[in-house]
């Protein structure tokens, strides 16, 4: 916290906001992105869970070799302690950023880039789980309980909770930045974002609910939109870039969603 109020000493009401935003615009940007997150997870929710036979004849040499250290992991422990870093950092980070002056006179317009955000990555996240089946690591075990049969259980691509987790901290981070760019907390602010989320994919690895490489794509894509989103807003050096969902059916009949991102040439 301290990190997050040492800046310049001018007061809030001289620091002008670094980005641009436009309520018709980003608000139809906001809807858009929620719109494709809740297509993302009907798909998921359509998918039928393994029998027991189907998981019986599951084989972790199937695995990529990277990835098959966790196959049979499971720990309701490390799960709990994934869900306690991960849910609250979503509503401290928001938080966290309005104890800085600079962010404060414009916290109404960061906390609307901040939902955009996180809507961002859950759109990817949302058609991920929707078109993509892979098995968690804890069907591997015989561990899991009632669990193992359930649609959630061919989730495993991408970790939400490393995506989720690294797109808060980043955009914290990005927006510190932004705001403050001379301070020398820039390190620790930068570096904080960094482990949170890392922290987080170690205990979904350890739960038995990912595998590395999810982690790895799922920090990826947080981190990503996390600094790419506000970026995208910035009033210095705008390039004609934007961000809006996408959605539609292929030429094979099969209905597709996502986020497209664009430069005006």
């Amino acid at each position: 916290m301290l990190s997050l109020t040492a800046g310049t000493p001018a007061t809030a009401q001289e620091t002008p906001s670094p980005y641009h935003t436009r309520f018709a615009v980003d608000g139809s940007i906001i809807l858009g992105e929620a719109a494709v997150s809740a297509f993302g997870l009907y798909r998921s929710q359509q998918r039928s869970g393994l029998t027991n036979t189907q998981i019986a004849a599951l084989n972790k040499n199937d695995i990529p070799r990277f990835d098959r250290f966790s196959a049979g992991y499971y720990s309701q422990s490390a799960q709990t302690t994934s869900d306690l870093i991960c849910y609250p950092t979503l509503a401290i980070a928001p938080g966290l950023l309005a104890l800085n002056p600079a962010v404060r006179s414009h916290y109404g317009q960061v906390l609307a880039l901040y939902v955009q955000t996180v809507l961002a990555t859950d759109a990817i996240f949302a058609t991920a789980i929707g078109n993509v089946t892979r098995y968690r690591p804890y069907l591997y075990g015989p561990e899991g309980g009632d669990l193992r049969n359930g649609h959630i259980a061919t989730n495993s691509f991408f970790s939400g909770h490393a995506g989720h987790t690294a797109t808060a901290t980043f955009f914290v981070a990005k927006v510190f930045h932004d705001f403050n760019p001379d301070s020398p907390a820039q390190p620790y602010v930068w570096g904080a974002a960094a482990v949170v989320p890392a922290a987080v994919a170690y205990f979904r690895i350890e739960a038995g609910k990912h595998f590395l490489s999810d982690n790895i794509v799922g920090y990826a894509v947080g981190a990503t939109m996390g600094v790419v989103v506000p970026q995208l807003h910035k009033v210095a050096g705008r390039q004609g870039l934007s961000l809006a969902p996408l959605q539609g059916v292929n030429v094979n009949g099969y209905s597709y969603s996502g986020v497209l991102l664009s430069k005006q040439l």
